[in-house]
């Protein structure tokens, strides 16, 4: 097993997240930019489908094994959207997603808010791996009618997590970390990993 592993995301925090979790098995886990891959096209129809897709593109490219999550956000009360078009909802960034979320969710009252974070993360061996490994992380809430605190991203300032009575805005990175649905899904990915002697 390669002590590298390519992160298809050029996101630091993710990066710093996986390689706090990793480098205990002595893996380096490196974003595919610093190789000079771009982006995969995001054009699956779940979240499965599309961290496969930037796993199989950054493992081609590189030549390396890969890791790469896709998530988002899905409320019951509007049919489980955004889901796999969380980033890209309202097609202006994060403040205009979450305003364009309040509109959406105008009138609806609190008990009928609920929302879930949803992420998967995938691993291939190399480009033609037919058996990723694959984890999926949860974390549950509602949305709120107004944004709180200034911390995370997203629509963390909207997301209410009734257990710790705050939203996921107000969190430490430390404790986010912790509990969040990508934390759980890396976890979880660790955890396969061991159990099927792709790590130590």
């Amino acid at each position: 097993m390669t002590d590298k592993i390519i992160l298809a995301s050029s996101n630091a925090g993710k990066v710093r997240e996986i390689n706090k979790l990793l480098s205990d098995h002595g893996i380096e886990v490196v974003p595919q930019t610093e190789y000079g891959v771009s982006d995969a096209i995001e054009d699956g129809l779940s979240f499965v489908e599309n961290a496969i897709k930037k796993a199989r593109h950054a493992a081609k490219h590189t030549g390396l094994p890969a890791i790469a999550d896709d998530s988002g956000i899905e409320v019951d009360a509007l049919n489980h959207a955004p889901g796999i078009y969380s980033a890209r909802y309202s097609g202006e960034g994060d403040e205009k997603n979450n305003e364009k979320m309040l509109k959406e969710l105008e009138g609806i009252e609190t008990g009928k808010r609920n929302a879930r974070y949803q992420c998967v993360m995938v691993f291939m061996r190399d480009a033609e791996d037919p058996t990723p490994v694959i984890a999926q992380g949860t974390f549950e809430g509602r949305i709120l009618t107004e944004p709180k605190g200034d911390g995370g991203f997203g629509y963390d300032p909207l997301f209410w997590l009734e257990d710790k009575q705050c939203s996921a805005a107000e969190l430490s990175l430390e404790e986010k970390n912790k509990i969040s649905h990508r934390a759980i899904a890396l976890n979880s990915l660790v955890e396969k990993l061991k159990q099927s002697g792709i790590i130590h």
